[in-house]
């Protein structure tokens, strides 16, 4: 088996409040090889996005990385220095974020902010770079795509500019692409092209990809392995298929269970109870026992990390056959 292109091991990243120190993403591991796709799913608040911030090194003050390592290629990222950061984001590491609108500069055209970022890790002519630039809007499914160059972001839908987005991210054809709910301002139509264009990626070129998001249709349809997350940590890992087919963690039981598809025409929908906790005030123990179906005295205790096989979760009392 080849060795991991990143390699995450007890990541914990904190950010100091006047509650105290609240504990974004709490002792998390996992590894992604080439061309696989590792699904992040959770709901808000659980710490998706911080832990893919973490991994590049985009958390700022009041937060900061308070422990564990992230290491792409054997190379240990934490603590690097700022500038040996910039020189990975965006060509070994590419990040989608959530809210392009956040991302795009709407001063610039569009083949401006490409061009740029393009050359902030490369030397091409003007031609080569607009060659280049052109190609990833195609791939993107971007209408006509040399005249948009000269477009604003303004000038493009919400969904159009996700697909910019992407493209950029897609610019320098990084080793690794994290994907903050990419998907999420996209038609159904647009959306379904987009996966089947970043699985194609993760396939031909060994791209690796982390898919952030709380839609688990989406997940399930592109992502080889997946991890749960609740309150900061990874609470069940393996391979899609089985992490679905069969939980052992009743959080991750309680998000299939919620899902539309799963209910009978007819019958109310599912839904775990209470509320994600506040992270500067977690309950002692496991984390989700207040709304935990399964909970018992003991669930006060925290509880260990199992691994089986391809199979990982933090249970006292695991459903299914490994109970």
């Amino acid at each position: 088996m080849t060795a991991p292109l990143l390699e995450v091991s007890g990541l914990e990243t904190q950010f100091a409040t006047r509650n105290g120190v609240l504990k974004a993403v709490n002792g998390v591991s996992f590894a992604v090889r080439r061309g696989e796709i590792l699904g992040l799913v959770g709901e808000s608040g659980s710490g998706k996005s911080v832990t893919g911030f973490s991994l590049i090194g985009l958390i700022d003050p009041p937060g900061r990385i308070a422990a564990g390592s992230v290491k792409l290629e054997g190379r240990e990222l934490v603590g690097l220095a700022p500038q040996e950061l910039r020189a990975i984001r965006g060509r070994r590491i590419s990040m989608v974020f959530q809210d392009p609108s956040t991302t795009l500069n709407p001063v610039l055209t569009v083949g401006v902010q490409m061009r740029l970022a393009l050359e902030a890790h490369a030397r091409l002519s003007r031609r080569e770079a607009q060659a280049r630039a052109i190609a990833a809007l195609e791939r993107v499914r971007i209408p006509d795509p040399a005249r948009r160059l000269e477009a604003y972001p303004h000038q493009f839908s919400g969904g159009m500019r996700q697909r910019i987005a992407i493209a950029i991210a897609l610019l320098h054809h990084p080793d690794l692409v994290i994907a903050d709910e990419p998907t999420t301002a996209l038609d159904v139509s647009i959306q379904a092209q987009i996966l089947t264009e970043m699985k194609a990626l993760a396939r031909e070129r060994g791209t690796a990809l982390i898919w952030i998001s709380h839609d688990l249709a989406t997940i399930s349809s592109i992502a080889d392995r997946i991890a749960v997350m609740y309150a900061g940590r990874i609470v069940e890992s393996g391979p899609t298929a089985a992490v679905l087919r069969d939980p052992r963690h009743p959080y991750t039981r309680g998000l299939l269970d919620s899902l539309p598809a799963m209910a009978p025409a007819g019958t109310e929908l599912a839904a775990i109870p209470g509320t994600t906790p506040a992270l500067d005030h977690l309950p002692p123990g496991c984390p989700f026992a207040p709304r935990c179906f399964a909970a018992q005295p003991r669930c006060v205790e925290d509880p260990p990390e199992v691994i089986a096989g391809a199979r990982g979760y933090r249970c006292h009392f695991p459903l299914g056959a490994a109970a």
